[in-house]
């Protein structure tokens, strides 16, 4: 036989649950089974795109960054290798906005990643005579 549950706490624990699925479509709001099975897939969603946020916007900034550089006569992959050269922190979000917001500054920084490119350039290698 089924064991009673006290339907004070039973009704309370529905009515929280059927208030965290509020703007839910159909019945998946107000039938307590498939609230629970699509609350719990919901934040599954909710924590696997809390990262893919943070991917989404990084590759954004990259893209920013490489079609500034561009502009400028530089690959992208080459002008963080310079701003590495030279020591200068920005991170890739910083870059992007400075690139959008103020061009003259991105310019010398892209200048500061071109000079640290060149004075790191090694010498051509010596080619050994037969």
């Amino acid at each position: 036989m089924v064991r009673a549950g006290s339907p004070k706490v039973q009704a309370a624990r529905r009515k929280r649950t059927r208030k965290l699925t509020k703007g839910f479509r159909l019945s998946r709001h107000n039938l307590f089974r498939q609230a629970i099975v699509t609350l719990i897939r919901s934040r599954v969603y909710a924590f696997r795109d809390r990262k893919a946020k943070k991917r989404q916007f990084r590759r954004i900034w990259i893209v920013r960054i490489n079609a500034a550089c561009r502009m400028r006569g530089l690959r992208y992959s080459e002008f963080i290798h310079g701003l590495q050269l030279s020591l200068v922190a920005l991170d890739r979000k910083a870059l992007s906005e400075i690139a959008i917001h103020d061009p003259a500054t991105f310019d010398q920084i892209v200048e500061i990643a071109k000079t640290a490119l060149a004075s790191a350039a090694p010498a051509a290698p010596a080619v050994a005579a037969k």
